[in-house]
């Protein structure tokens, strides 16, 4: 029988996974689950290595607000453990849900833009690779394709929010063009700021240089690691950037109108945003998946380590909806073309000075 290579190496399941091979029905399925662009796309950093800690930072976004606000937070679903599985019961109660589309709506657009907008989100998973041995494609540009992809999804929010032809949505669809515009150029200049420091835009290269200097990106060169933490805050909706979305005065702006299973994807879209941008951050600021090499876990072991960078970093922005109250549009816009914008360009010189004294990097 041939196989699929290469295949994802995993010793302390290889005596299970070779018997698996052997069995005729199954050996095929299991080999193509673990070649590697499959292994990328559906585990990890792909759908299953979204929804693990998705269903954990949810909770921990409800429940850090609650105790800060003394409050108990969900408690009702699971509470011996802290309602840790309220998120998959809500996933539950959205897909059991009628999908109600009203009158005036643009019924295609409506109903397959949270679709398009759930599927668009993970695209730049397909670039960014979760280890040396553990991606989907590799052209030597990912970290710019990723980038660019992070950017257009943001046309699918705005779509969605045209279609409901509804005045709260369509004041959230407004605020999403001004925030887009804000925050685009500052995040894309911090990711080209990093590109001429490290002198590519693979991430590969880009991590390699990171562990052999013993240097993060972040600290050689902190001002767009600031930039792209901020505007990543601002992409996502995450507080105190909750401007699109904001319940005090526009229900759920753009995604007001929605209901039942879509309105459960447009919920996740944020939250799959923020794991992708994390990504990102972590390998172009945090080393990426450097760290210990853990044998028995073989390939998994640098999803591992990156998987944890990406995990505390979301619980970080999670953790801000407890502290932080919402900023109002203009304050946001300020922020994004004056403040930004200006430290962006001010981090692209500060790469050219690097690159031009240490040309080692």
């Amino acid at each position: 029988m041939s196989y699929l290579e290469p295949m994802v190496q995993i010793p302390f399941l290889q005596p299970l996974i070779n018997f698996l091979l052997k069995v005729p029905v199954i050996g095929p399925i299991v080999n193509f689950l673990l070649w590697t662009p499959i292994f990328a796309v559906w585990f990890v950093p792909g759908l299953i290595g979204l929804f693990i800690p998705l269903i954990f930072v949810i909770w921990w976004e409800r429940k850090a607000a609650a105790r800060v606000q003394w409050r108990y937070g969900p408690l009702e679903i699971s509470r011996r453990i802290g309602g840790v599985i309220q998120p998959i019961s809500d996933l539950i109660r959205y897909t059991l849900q009628e999908i109600i589309i009203h009158q005036e709506a643009d019924e295609a657009y409506f109903l397959h833009m949270p679709v398009f907008g759930f599927i668009f989100a993970l695209l730049p998973v397909l670039f960014l690779p979760a280890g040396p041995h553990v991606y989907a494609i590799n052209t030597g540009y990912n970290i710019l394709i990723a980038a660019v992809l992070i950017s257009i999804f943001n046309i699918v929010i705005i779509v969605s929010g045209w279609a409901s032809t509804d005045k709260w949505a369509y004041i959230g669809t407004v605020r999403e063009a001004f925030m887009y515009a804000a925050y685009e150029v500052p995040f894309m200049l911090s990711v080209i700021a990093m590109i001429i420091l490290f002198g590519t835009a693979d991430p590969f290269a880009m991590v390699n240089a990171q562990v052999a200097h013993y240097i993060p990106g972040a600290i050689l060169n902190p001002i767009a690691f600031i930039v792209a933490f901020i505007t990543t805050a601002m992409a996502s909706s995450r507080f105190p950037f909750t401007i699109v979305e904001n319940d005090t005065d526009l229900v759920v702006g753009p995604f007001t109108e929605y209901g039942g299973l879509i309105f459960g994807l447009t919920m996740t879209m944020s939250y799959e945003k923020t794991y992708v941008m994390t990504l990102l951050l972590s390998i172009l600021f945090l080393g990426g998946w450097s760290g210990p090499y853990i044998g028995p876990l073989g390939d998994l072991s640098a999803p591992l380590w990156l998987g944890v960078r990406v995990f505390l970093v979301m619980m970080f922005f999670s953790f801000l909806r407890a502290v932080y109250p919402s900023y109002r549009l203009d304050q946001a816009l300020r922020i994004g073309w004056r403040t930004l914008l200006i430290l962006s360009v001010v981090s692209v010189i500060w790469s050219i000075v690097i690159r031009l004294v240490f040309p080692v990097i």
